[in-house]
């Protein structure tokens, strides 16, 4: 095959990736289901509320990659958020069991085309880096044998018990002008500060706390902080978009936390599939901005509440 004919060739999976993806998102929204709301309290749902990671490096997956998982796990009712490729079965004395079949994730990176450094060395301009995805294959702990045993016992949930204190002290620590008042929660860009009714305010308490971390993670895109977009207006496909990065951030924070994640703004489904039909990129992105959201608000906690998300690769693009 020709150097040309790769490069094309390796051009249309890069796009065929980003396509499955969006695709299959879409399906899932079109139906009435968001993906990063997974039914945790059904039968379906056997393992615990968590965020997906790697046994054996202990790192945590992140952007689009949670969607992935977190999907695979309710479809194949699998009791455990933890994964292992094929080869890390093996290193760690085990393997997968014949007729296994994995879920495919991604690495997403950037790579600059010959014809783009020759095009920079003409014009003595900048190179212009293209995003990628790469595909590989995990298997869920419950799909492999002869591994260790601590690491095939399932997790189990923690204890019930208060978690609100986990979001006061996140809320304190971050030092976002937090107001609690009035009858609507909403991030102010402007003057910079949050405001959420009281909790006497919703019928079930829990949902303060999420409705709490969604404008939280609104807050994280501000200039001084993670410096997203923010200048969309209400009904536009910037705002829809920011809208998708607080509701993932949201759901984010909720598995890390211990809390079930809920959808805030379903009404917005809609304009999200607008988005996604327009840009087969757009889900990789806004799911890598809730990552990097999550690691910005979880990095005020300390001790074992904190958690240093470090994806298999970055969820760049």
């Amino acid at each position: 095959m020709s150097r040309h004919a790769a490069h094309a060739r390796s051009g249309s999976d890069r796009t065929s990736l980003y396509d499955e993806i969006t695709t299959n998102i879409i399906t899932e929204l079109e139906a009435g289901r968001v993906p990063w709301v997974q039914p945790w309290g059904t039968a379906a749902a056997k393992a615990p509320l968590a965020m997906p990671k790697n046994a054996a490096t202990e790192r945590f997956y992140s952007g689009i990659n949670v969607l992935i998982l977190w999907g695979s796990v309710i479809e194949h009712g699998f009791p455990t958020q933890g994964w292992l490729t094929f080869r890390q079965a093996l290193a760690l004395g085990g393997n997968v069991r014949k007729g296994e079949h994995g879920t495919t994730v991604v690495y997403a990176d950037r790579f600059i085309p010959d014809d783009e450094k020759k095009r920079a060395r003409e014009t003595g301009e900048e190179a212009q880096a293209i995003p990628f995805l790469k595909r590989f294959t995990v298997f869920n702990l419950a799909q492999c044998e002869g591994l260790p045993e601590d690491l095939v016992v399932a997790t189990p949930p923690p204890e019930p018990g208060p978690i609100e204190p986990k979001v006061e002290a996140l809320i304190k620590a971050s030092g976002v002008d937090f107001r609690i008042g009035g009858s609507r929660a909403f991030y102010m860009p402007a003057h910079d500060y949050v405001q959420v009714p009281p909790p006497q305010a919703y019928f079930e308490p829990i949902n303060w706390h999420r409705t709490a971390l969604h404008e939280l993670g609104h807050a994280s895109g501000a200039p001084l902080r993670l410096n997203r977009d923010l200048s969309g207006s209400f009904g536009s496909k910037k705002y829809a978009f920011e809208e998708l990065v607080a509701e993932m951030n949201a759901a984010f924070c909720c598995a890390s936390l211990g809390i079930v994640p809920t959808v805030r703004h379903a009404d917005y489904i809609g304009s999200w599939l607008e988005v996604l039909r327009e840009d087969n990129r757009a889900i990789v992105r806004a799911a890598s901005q809730a990552s990097k959201a999550l690691d910005f608000l979880l990095s005020f906690l300390s001790g074992d509440d904190a958690r240093a998300s470090t994806a298999n690769g970055r969820e760049a693009a």
